[in-house]
Formats: C-alpha cells, structure tokens, sequence
C-alpha cells in the first residue's frame, strides 16, 4: 500500500465527514429540532407562547431578585459557570486527543491487516489461476463453479484469522452482480449496506487501496449496527477479472474506551465543579459575613441606635475594617451626642430667655404706657422718643412670641388643633387686616376662587398665621402693585397661593427663603416691623398639618408663595391643585430676562423651594392634580 495514498491518510473520510466513535442519533435529533417548524417566526409571536413565557418568567422574578441583592450567591455562581466553562473546554480538549489517538493506532493496525490481506488474496487468485486454465470457462461464459468456489473459500479463510476482530466482504466490480460472482461477506454482515457507494466508485476508478468510515450493518435484524473502518482494494480473481476485496474492523472496542474516558471526564469535572463551588463560597462567606455585618449595624445606626458595634476578630484586613466601623460609630456617637447637647442647651436658652423677659418687659411695658399717654406734657423730642419706645417694645413682644412659637417647635411640643375650616373665611380675615398696609402701600389684594367652599381639617390659628405672613410680605414686597390670594381645592387637597410682582427673588434665593432671621436684602428696612422668623413659623405649621409651604421667583418678575394642605388631617399629599409657577411668568409666557420675546423658543428652568420632590417633573406627568 505504499503508492495508496487514500489509505496512506488515516483521517480522511471516503464515504460520510467525520468520524463516527459514538452515537450520532443525538446530534440529528436536535437538528431537526432546530430546523423543524417549531421555532419558527410563527410559532414564536403566537399568544400561547407568550403565556408559557409569562408562566415561566413569574417563578423566576424571586430568584433575580435574590441575585441583584446577594453577592455571594454572585461569587458562587460565576465561579462555577466559569468552572464548568474551563472543565467542558478541557473535557472537549482531552477526548479529542484521545479520540484521535484511538482512531490513529486502529488506522495502522487496520492498514497492516488490510494489505497483508490483499496481498494473500492475489497470491492464492495467482495460485488458482494455473488450475483455472486448464479446466478453461464454462460454456454460456460465467465463471467455471472452482472459480465461484475459490471467492466463498478466499473469504472464509481471510476472515478466519481475524477471530472476530474483522470481517471481509466482496463485491463484484462496477456493481455488476449479474454474474455468477455476487456479494459475499463472513460473519453475516450485509455488504451493500455496510460498504459506502462512495468508497465503491473510488475503488472502480482506482487501483489502489482506500478507506472511508462506515457502520456495519448486519442481515439479522435484531442485532445493533456497529462503527467500523473499511478498508477496500480491487484484485483479479484466478481468470483474471477485477472484483472488489473490503476489510471491515469495527470500532466498538474504540468506542468503549472513549466512552469510559468521557464518563472518567465528566465526573471528574463535575466534581471539580462542586468543589469549585464549594471553596468559593466558604471563601466569600469570610468575606461577606463581616460585610452584612457592618451593613446590618449601619442600618441600626441609622435608625438612632447609636451604641451597635461590630465584633472583630483577628487581625487581617477585615479585622481592621470593623475596628475603623467602630471607631466611625464611636466618634459619630461623640458628635451627635455633643450636638444633641448643644441643640438642647440652645433651646432651653432661647425657652428660658424667653420666659425670662417677659417679667421686666411687662414692667417696662406698664412704664412705656404711662409715658406715652402723657407725652403730650412733653417736648416734641421727648414725645418723639416716647412713641417709639411704644413701637420697639411691640416688635420686642412679637420677637418674643416668635422665639416661644420657635422653642416649641424644636422642642416638639406643639399641637395641632384640627377641624374642619373654610379658607376663604380665613382669606377674608387676612386680607381684611392687611388692608391697612396696602392702602399705604397704594396695593390692591385680590382674592380668585372664592366662589365655590374650599373646606379642610386645618388649625384656623395656625393657617391664618401662615396667611397673614404670606400676605403682608406680598404687600411690603410688592412695590405698590397687585396682590393676587388664589384658592383652590382638588382630590384630596387645597391650597392657598399668594402672587406678587414685585422684585421677586434671585436664583438661589428660594431656597433659603424660609431660613431664620434670613433678608433678601440686609439693608432694606422692614416698615412692618417684622422680627425675621414668620416664614419659618409659617413653614413648621405647614409640615405640623403635613403639608406643603413652597416658593417660586423670578427677578423683576415677583414671586408666588404656595400652602398646600390636605383636605383629611393625616392624609399624604400627592399633589396641588394650583402649580407653583404661576402662568403669567415670563418661563411660561416664552420671555427672555428682559421682558422681550425668545426667538428661539427657550424657556429659562426655576427652582421651586419647598418639600423635594413635590413639583418634579415627572411627578406631575403623573400626578393630575399637579397641572390646571
């Protein structure tokens, strides 16, 4: 066989790619399962697969949720994944080796039989030839019946000393069974079956040697068809014609020892793979225990049990990172204690000095009476300073009762007395006493929305304080214009919002509107004689009713204060009936800083002061009561 050079290459294939060690069943099966109509285009968009996807995604949302929340469970998996990766890609790697190893030693071994084979074959057809001659051919032309029996005889005896480990087959040349030379085969093989058409042709058209993989198929019908290799030459019989000699050498023996070897493979990776699974995840438990350790403990700080500390032991990284955790909530402790002190001295200074000095200023308050009834006996200097003596002890009374409405707020000791009210009597109260101060002022206060009840669970005190606040502030920043007080009520809420056009407030100066003793201007006197603390008290009774006291501004522009109030005492608020930039502000009407229109359609953003939140965006799309 050394000028065959189909024999001379183990690996290629005569008849069918590959080869075939193990069972090719499973393959096909799955390829006709993707190529079959059940994944396709239509099957995929159809509503009952849509169910079953929806069936099958319930079950797995606790499992995700579990996975975005534990990192262990992270680790482990992606350390096994990654495992069973590298296992399955050396898996792949070793029983390829071996498979070709397996398959390499077969080929020479059946390369070596087969041409010692063929070998015997032309010696014994040289042999008969001479006896072939003298008897000569039969009469009507077939071969002479020596001839038929040396083929039966040749095949027989070539079989006979492989014991099993092969089986041989002949088959007439060109596929011309008609002669008295058919198939013949040891060992009950079914050679058209066995032997590939393919390998057939080659061996027609060629003289030497070739081999190709093949399953060898049996003529009972309950015995299993085996792997094999065939190997087949064509020879000359004892007259001389051609005809086709196959060694057969199955392969189950191969097959059983890779089968062994991937079994000794697969448990072998599978349990790497736990065990992979395993060291990762005591690993990671030392990692993650002190972890959820310090976030359980940070939690319960947050909470305000400040005394929660994290055991530590050892002395490795962890163990220092739980005596930095301790130290953190050790200082943290420190500091909001000595703060907690601090505010609490503060408070009991501003409680108790305001308690204080209502003694001497009641005395001071009966001997600056008495003067200023009398100032008329005095000297116009004299009667002068009298007077405002009188004025600076009454904003001295209010300052004062600002500081206690203040203490009791910090001090949480202020209570809410709810009931059912109509704001507009309330409007009407604070409009009527503010009247004064607009005529001086040359203000007119106009009152919008009062035609229908608008009727909450409010303190009236508290809310008419708030209002009045807000609608003396309009006033003494108005700069002699209009006042607009606009009622509303929607769902489960209703407002209150107070619209000047006066100077307005700065960027950045919303949000500090509601600060104590805090001035837009520092140097702009209050002709009110305001103590600075209004907004703040008006803020805190906003939020003891669990509503909302907001601002908006814009320079030159005015500004628009905003009391949102449920209609039910304790009911959240999810929304105002009135927005907090009024629609008449040049955002809103597509003006520029200085009153001209935008060319391009740009619309400058405010910043609205208040609870966050409550005007976002987003929230309103959401929110109806959010939008007129």
């Amino acid at each position: 066989m050394s000028g065959d050079s189909a024999a001379s290459a183990p690996g290629r294939s005569g008849g069918r790619p590959g080869r075939p060690v193990g069972r090719g069943t499973a393959a096909s099966r799955w390829r006709h399962l993707f190529d079959g109509d059940l994944l396709q285009g239509g099957v995929q968009g159809s509503p009952v697969v849509r169910l079953v996807m929806r069936w099958v995604r319930r079950p797995l949302l606790p499992v995700m949720r579990l996975w975005r929340r534990n990192i262990q469970l992270k680790v482990v998996v992606t350390t096994l994944l990654m495992s069973l990766g590298v296992v399955l890609l050396l898996g792949f790697v070793v029983i390829g080796q071996v498979r070709n190893g397996l398959l390499d030693a077969k080929v020479k071994a059946s390369q070596s039989q087969a041409t010692g084979g063929f070998a015997v074959a032309k010696q014994q057809a040289e042999q008969a030839g001479s006896v072939t001659d003298e008897e000569g051919p039969a009469p009507d032309g077939r071969p002479s019946q020596s001839v038929i029996q040396w083929m039966s005889d040749l095949v027989a005896s070539l079989s006979s000393g492989g014991q099993g480990a092969f089986d041989v087959v002949t088959l007439p040349s060109g596929g011309d069974s008609g002669s008295g030379r058919g198939p013949r085969a040891s060992g009950g093989v079914n050679p058209a079956a066995s032997v590939p058409a393919a390998l057939r042709e080659r061996i027609d058209t060629s003289t030497g040697a070739a081999q190709s993989y093949t399953r060898i198929v049996f003529a009972e019908k309950d015995k299993e068809s085996q792997p094999a290799l065939v190997i087949g030459k064509q020879v000359n019989d004892p007259n001389g014609d051609p005809y086709q000699l196959y060694y057969l050498f199955p392969l189950t023996q191969e097959e059983k020892s890779l089968s062994l070897v991937k079994g000794t493979l697969a448990t072998a990776g599978l349990f790497v793979v736990v065990l992979l699974g395993a060291i990762a995840w005591l690993v990671v438990r030392q990692v993650v225990t002190p972890v959820r350790m310090a976030a359980g403990i940070a939690e319960r700080l947050s909470a305000g049990r400040l005394q929660e500390r994290m055991k530590v032991t050892g002395e490795d990284d962890i163990a220092r990172l739980g005596e930095a955790f301790n130290k953190m909530a050790q200082n943290l402790q420190l500091k909001i204690s000595q703060l907690e002190d601090l505010s609490r001295m503060q408070r009991r200074f501003v409680s108790d000095v305001s308690h204080e000095l209502r003694t001497p200023l009641t005395t001071v308050r009966m001997a600056a009476d008495v003067i200023h009834e009398a100032r008329e006996d005095f000297d116009p200097v004299t009667a002068r300073s009298a007077e405002l003596l009188a004025d600076q002890l009454d904003r001295f009374e209010s300052l004062l009762a600002d500081l206690l409405e203040i203490s009791r707020f910090d001090a949480g000791a202020a209570a809410l007395e709810a009931e059912p009210i109509d704001l507009r009597e309330v409007v009407r109260r604070v409009v009527t006493g503010a009247e004064p101060l607009a005529e001086r002022k040359g203000t007119v206060i106009k009152i919008v929305g009062d035609q229908q009840p608008v009727v909450a669970e409010a303190d009236a005190r508290r809310v008419e304080r708030v209002l009045r606040n807000l609608v003396v502030n309009a006033v003494e920043h108005g700069e002699g214009k209009d006042v607009v007080v606009k009622l509303a009520a929607a769902g489960g809420a209703v407002a209150v919002a107070v619209r000047d056009y006066g100077v307005g407030l700065k960027p950045g100066e919303a949000t500090r509107v509601f600060s104590r003793f805090w001035r837009a201007d520092p140097a702009r006197a209050r002709t009110t004689g305001g103590t600075g603390l209004g907004l703040s008290i008006a803020l805190e009774d906003a939020r003891l009713h669990g509503g909302w006291l907001q601002a908006w501004g814009e320079p030159g522009g005015g500004s628009q204060f905003r009391l949102t109030l449920p209609r039910t005492a304790d009911e959240p608020l999810r929304g105002s009936p009135i927005p907090l930039e009024p629609k008449d502000s040049r955002r809103n009407r597509g003006l520029d800083d200085a009153g001209l229109p935008r060319g391009d359609g740009e619309k400058r953003a405010t910043v609205p002061v208040g609870r966050p939140g409550a005007d976002d965006p987003a929230q309103s799309a959401r929110d109806p009561l959010g939008r007129r």
